[in-house]
């Protein structure tokens, strides 16, 4: 299920208009449209985000979107050190859990140019996964593997998006042209529990290693997880401009 930061894409398309209006131009339940000469338009687009983060928590057939959590990655590496002890990490089977309770703050736009830019913040993230490890880390052979849980407090993100107009079946699409994001995290707590072959002074090692180096080690993982959320969020923006006319979205 590639459903990565699929709320946060989601939410710069919805817009807004009484609901007499969107009945009258049939626009789909979780679309709320906005005028384009609206004279606050991106107060507009940052309540229509909200609106579809709304229904998206629920789930939107329609889209093909049945269950929104948990958001699942399949791996991400960490490295650190180079040479033959140097330690490596692979995470395998994420699944995070809190995503859908994000907020959109703020929505800015240039609809000339069809760019957007969505800041949005989630309270917390819970994640677990199954990992494996090799080399030295802090004097220890750190071999082996288990379960890894973290707890992400505080995210904050910024999604950049720029598409463009394509007609087809005499009707406006939105086709997707550039995406970049990118995301902090205030607080962070993690570590590994149920370490094969019931090494406890390797288990110590690296709740030790890990808490004490949190936040480096995310800056060391960012690259894997932006690359891996971005095919996911790729994937689900175009099902979504392939499927909603862009009239629906934005009303002239």
């Amino acid at each position: 299920m590639h459903i990565t930061l699929h709320l946060a894409l989601a939410a710069i398309i919805g817009f807004g208009l009484s609901e007499a209006r969107q009945q009258e131009h049939d626009i789909a339940y979780y679309i709320h449209p906005c005028q384009k000469s609206g004279p606050n338009i991106n107060e507009c687009l940052t309540y229509s985000a909200n609106h579809l983060t709304m229904h998206l928590r629920k789930g939107i057939p329609e889209l093909g979107i049945e269950e929104v959590e948990p958001i699942v990655i399949d791996e991400i590496n960490l490295s650190l050190g180079s040479g033959p002890d140097g330690y490596r990490a692979t995470f395998k089977d994420i699944q995070a859990f809190g995503v859908s309770n994000l907020t959109v703050n703020q929505v800015r736009s240039d609809l000339n140019s069809l760019q957007f830019q969505l800041t949005f913040s989630i309270p917390k993230i819970s994640a677990i996964a199954h990992y494996r490890s090799s080399g030295v880390l802090i004097m220890v052979q750190a071999t082996g593997g288990g379960e890894y849980w973290g707890e992400y407090e505080g995210v904050k993100a910024k999604v950049y998006i720029k598409a463009s107009e394509v007609e087809r079946n005499s009707q406006k699409y939105l086709h997707l042209e550039d995406l970049k994001m990118d995301f902090s995290v205030k607080d962070i707590q993690m570590g590994i529990k149920n370490v094969h072959n019931g090494n406890a002074v390797l288990e110590a090692a690296l709740n030790l290693f890990i808490n004490s180096n949190s936040q480096e080690l995310l800056k060391e993982m960012k690259p894997h997880i932006k690359k891996k959320l971005m095919v996911g969020m790729k994937s689900f923006i175009d099902n979504l401009f392939s499927r909603v006319p862009y009239d629906s979205w934005v009303i002239d």
